[in-house]
């Protein structure tokens, strides 16, 4: 067993990437249903950054709570260490992964050791590194629980519609704007698992990376308008998201959806008299879904890019990287 203290990144104010700063910290105790986790390789994900701004791009109605000192975080590979007495199918030495505690803010990922619901996990694919794991939870998940499976009654806190994924397969079209990114990314490879055929919308160098995870068509944003280039299309998963998301409304043929992964503004007019539907999810900490996603992973049918890694007391710079655009894939810091 280790010592009782470990080293971890922790916000104290809100701000840029330099306020993420160093501590040393008590190794947290795994409570009921949990284990400890020696982790080895954590995903930086776009919440990350929300806790760390102070969810100033959130309306004051969704933020979650939560108090400084804070150590972000929710996407992790490691090595189990320790299990609470309750918890079955997690042996000390067991390679796990998981997006921990999501949607709040208490996954405390950002750090040598974490304390995780074993609900939250699943086995680490022997096919992959912990790096690789670690790019996996969140993005995968919000991919999964967009296209293939929900997993959970909850409802978003950005609608009051229940999110329903769209029956994929041949003959389906799917638009992913956004493609390159970590939720892109998976989101183009799982709409070609299910047989579908995708149109992926990313800037112009992304193109051969995309091609190679299975994009039938490619459109550099830069230079193009896909909502005059696309139509007919059967779903569009904007990644991106936000206020611009609903240009894509004209790509649809009727009785089609469109999925903003980052809420977006809709008029309920328009889409009413395109006959199509908007609707979308956040997405939720899922160890059997992840599960399942790690069985692609293993075979190699669903890829994790990796844009960087950074080790872990070098917080800082992935934050930097992240605010610097044209992510390819996901950002990892190394922990061990």
């Amino acid at each position: 067993m280790p010592t009782d203290t470990m080293m971890a990144v922790r916000l104290h104010e809100h701000g840029g990437p330099d306020v993420l700063r160093q501590d040393e910290v008590p190794i947290p105790e795994p409570g009921p249903g949990e284990v400890l986790v020696r982790v080895h390789a954590v995903g930086v994900n776009p919440p990350d950054w929300y806790l760390r701004d102070g969810m100033t791009n959130l309306p004051p109605e969704t933020r979650p709570k939560f108090s400084l000192p804070v150590i972000p975080g929710t996407d992790v590979s490691g090595v189990v260490e320790a299990v609470a007495p309750d918890v079955d199918g997690f042996a000390v030495g067991d390679e796990v992964f998981g997006l921990l505690r999501f949607p709040s803010f208490e996954g405390a990922a950002y750090a040598e050791y974490v304390a995780a619901r074993a609900s939250d996990l699943a086995h680490k694919p022997a096919g992959i590194d912990h790096v690789h794991a670690a790019g996996a939870p969140m993005a995968g998940l919000t991919a999964w629980q967009f296209l293939i499976e929900l997993g959970h009654d909850h409802p978003s806190p950005f609608q009051a519609a229940r999110h329903r994924p769209v029956p994929l397969g041949p003959g389906t079209t799917v638009l992913v704007n956004g493609a390159a990114g970590g939720v892109g990314h998976f989101a183009v490879q799982l709409a070609k698992w299910k047989g579908a055929r995708v149109v992926a919308v990313a800037s112009g160098g992304h193109e051969e990376f995309l091609r190679d995870l299975g994009a039938d068509e490619f459109i550099d944003y830069t230079t193009s308008r896909p909502e005059e280039l696309v139509h007919g299309a059967d779903l569009v998963l904007d990644a991106v998201g936000g206020p611009r998301s609903s240009r894509f409304l004209r790509t649809l043929k009727r009785g089609g959806s469109l999925f903003p992964v980052f809420f977006g503004e809709f008029d309920e007019e328009e889409t009413a008299k395109l006959g199509v539907t908007v609707t979308g999810t956040q997405v939720r900490s899922n160890g059997a879904q992840l599960a399942e996603l790690g069985r692609l992973l293993d075979t190699g049918a669903v890829r994790v890019a990796i844009d960087s890694t950074f080790p872990l007391a070098d917080a800082r710079a992935a934050h930097e990287r992240a605010a610097g655009g044209h992510i390819r894939g996901k950002i990892v810091l190394t922990a061990a």
